[in-house]
């Protein structure tokens, strides 16, 4: 097949700086550019000085779409913030019909706006990864949500009659942009938990687990660590009658095999041995009736771009790891 061409919009975010590095160095892409009004006209490595030398290109004020409309395979990832594409769909669309471009344009959108939609395949990549070939219309997963059903999934025939989950995330899930919560020296030697059985995540999480027809009793308090990147997940719960421990850990190999980013792994996974790369680490334990299972993946990779990526890639038919068979960067 031709090369792609990508545009980013919001590409002055850590998601959208973290698509500018995977996408530069992807074999079947052509070209990359990104919008981002605020910064348009600056190089992209005035937001994301990781870049300098290595990726050419400055910030577009607004989306040039019949550039886009000329490319054989045109692909737009969104990073833009929560609520925004959604907010401008009826526009883009209107504009990608009058040029033509609608139904040959791949959109990948990292945000919520329509994670919960139907009409749009829900980017969960390592849970029936079939479905992403050919998608035009895809809603990649939040990150905490990437990391509860890599957890979960596998104990939805069992149907555990309680799980618990507790999640500590990095800074940067929190975006560029400080907050008097996210801001470093609040929370670089704190450690807290916050919406506290209310996180927005879980609606996809619960939606998943229904489509495994498991109605899950689902506990979940997501914490803020002192990281700038990664999560850890750690969900408990009781292993069910007749299911002997050392079965859990078969249990989840079998249901993660021939999954290349997925690793289970002895002992605890580690954040670090995750960071910069597309994988996602996971490790079991079980003793007394009782089950645990450990996620660790980099929110901005596994939970965000890099599977916005791996999605790409299954879309367009080709290797899962293409342009993402890199190690995280441990320790850090």
């Amino acid at each position: 097949m031709s090369k792609v061409d990508v545009l980013i919009l919001g590409a002055s975010g850590y998601g959208g700086g973290e698509l500018l590095r995977w996408l530069s160095v992807h074999p079947a892409v052509k070209s990359v550019r990104g919008t981002a009004r605020s910064h348009a006209g600056k190089p992209f490595h005035a937001q994301h000085p990781n870049l300098r030398g290595l990726v050419d290109g400055a910030f577009e004020a607004t989306p040039d779409w019949t550039s886009l409309a000329d490319s054989a395979f045109p692909v737009v990832f969104s990073a833009l913030p929560h609520g925004e594409l959604a907010r401008l769909w009826p526009e883009f669309q209107a504009e990608w019909t009058r040029l033509g471009l609608a139904n040959k344009l791949t959109v990948i959108d990292l945000s919520t706006d329509f994670r919960l939609d139907p009409s749009w395949v829900y980017g969960l990549v390592d849970w029936k990864p079939e479905r992403m070939k050919g998608a035009t219309r895809i809603a990649n997963p939040g990150c905490f949500a990437t990391a509860l059903q890599l957890a979960l999934l596998p104990l939805a025939p069992w149907k555990p009659a309680f799980v618990a989950v507790t999640a500590a995330t990095g800074s940067s899930g929190s975006g560029a942009a400080p907050s008097e919560t996210t801001h470093h020296p609040t929370r670089a030697t704190d450690f807290r938990a916050y919406k506290m059985l209310s996180h927005q995540h879980e609606a996809e999480v619960l939606r998943t687990l229904a489509l495994e027809g498991w109605e899950a009793p689902l506990s979940f308090v997501p914490q803020s660590a002192p990281m700038v990147r990664g999560i850890f997940a750690t969900a408990q719960f009781p292993l069910p009658a007749g299911i002997e421990p050392s079965a859990l850990r078969a249990r989840y190999e079998d249901f993660y095999k021939g999954r290349f980013f997925v690793r289970v792994v002895d002992g605890s996974p580690r954040v670090a041995a995750t960071t910069g790369s597309a994988f996602a680490d996971i490790g079991v334990a079980a003793r007394h009736g009782h089950g645990a299972v450990m996620v660790a993946l980099d929110n901005l990779g596994k939970g965000m771009a890099a599977q916005a990526v791996q999605n790409l890639n299954l879309a367009l038919g080709l290797p899962e790891w293409t342009g993402l068979r890199v190690a995280g960067g441990y320790p850090g």
